[in-house]
């Protein structure tokens, strides 16, 4: 089927991630099952009918930003299938992505995780207790992502040059220096490691209680149970600590190609959206401060 010729194309070619794959084969079985075609059918899709695809999502009350990334899916499943020469047009060409009004990443202040580091008695002195913080410092001081974190190996951790190789999407791999505490943790972390890992093979560097290797779940639940501790904020994930990295460094005079370097950005665009953020907070303290504010 076309559909599995897909998948290979985005895992071998395009390196996409396993969440990406699925996400955009989820999005494929529901655009042909609401038009009732199969995947044979492709020179039957019309731009009407991804029209009427679209409209249908608006009312199930889908955000522009969801439909959005739903259509880049399918734009891409159709610009393989003209590559492939199944089809001779892509529909999708002729349709506009929505207006998005872009909403501004959450970030908690420097004030909040200053607390969550200096605190006595936040972190455990054992082996727990300081994997714990290495992955909340790890998180703000490299700016990685959540699949990032789990899958970093031991290997991945220069201690004489006191760096970490991050492998981000599409397999490109970016160097993120460490300041030396952040060195120092990990060194101290990895010697306590040795005593906790249940399998001597297991090459990640983070691993969990029972001695295995990490997974999602349970690095989300780990960061929203510390950030609750000093922020009321609803979100409290590791993407919050990403946030943080980037719009604090930029608040603090970073070039904001340096910030993209590091978050692994593609573009600038990505990266841009800090300024607004840093931007926002620089009118707050104006019109909170100045006279005339």
């Amino acid at each position: 089927m076309v559909s599995h010729k897909f998948v290979n194309y985005l895992k071998n070619e395009r390196h996409y991630s396993s969440h990406t794959i699925k996400a955009y084969s989820d999005d494929l079985i529901q655009f042909f099952e609401l038009l009732n075609l199969q995947d044979h059918d492709l020179s039957l899709v019309t731009a009407n009918h991804i029209r009427s695809w679209i409209i249908v999502l608006k009312k199930k009350a889908f955000s522009a930003k969801t439909i959005n990334r739903k259509m880049s899916a399918l734009k891409t499943f159709f610009s393989f299938c003209k590559r492939e020469n199944l089809i001779n047009v892509n529909p999708f060409l002729q349709i506009k992505t929505l207006k998005d009004s872009k909403r501004l990443p959450s970030v908690i202040s420097e004030s909040a995780l200053e607390n969550l580091f200096s605190l006595d008695g936040v972190f455990a002195n054992d082996c727990k207790g300081v994997r714990d913080r290495l992955i909340m410092e790890v998180f703000y001081q490299c700016g990685i992502r959540l699949n990032e974190l789990v899958n970093l190996k031991l290997s991945d951790y220069d201690a004489q040059k006191k760096q970490l190789t991050i492998l981000g999407k599409r397999n490109k791999e970016r160097i993120i220096p460490l300041i030396n505490h952040l060195g120092d943790l990990l060194d101290a972390y990895i010697d306590l490691r040795a005593d906790m890992v249940a399998d001597k093979s297991i090459s990640f560097l983070f691993i969990s209680n029972s001695g295995q290797k990490t997974y999602p779940k349970m690095i989300y639940r780990l960061v929203n149970h510390y950030l609750s501790l000093v922020s009321s904020s609803q979100k409290k994930s590791p993407h919050i600590l990403r946030h943080a990295f980037a719009t604090h460094l930029l608040n603090r005079g970073a070039d904001l190609n340096a910030i993209k370097d590091l978050l692994g950005h593609s573009t600038l665009l990505s990266t841009q959206v800090y300024t607004q953020v840093s931007s926002q907070k620089i009118k707050k303290v104006y019109k909170q401060a100045h006279p005339r504010g």
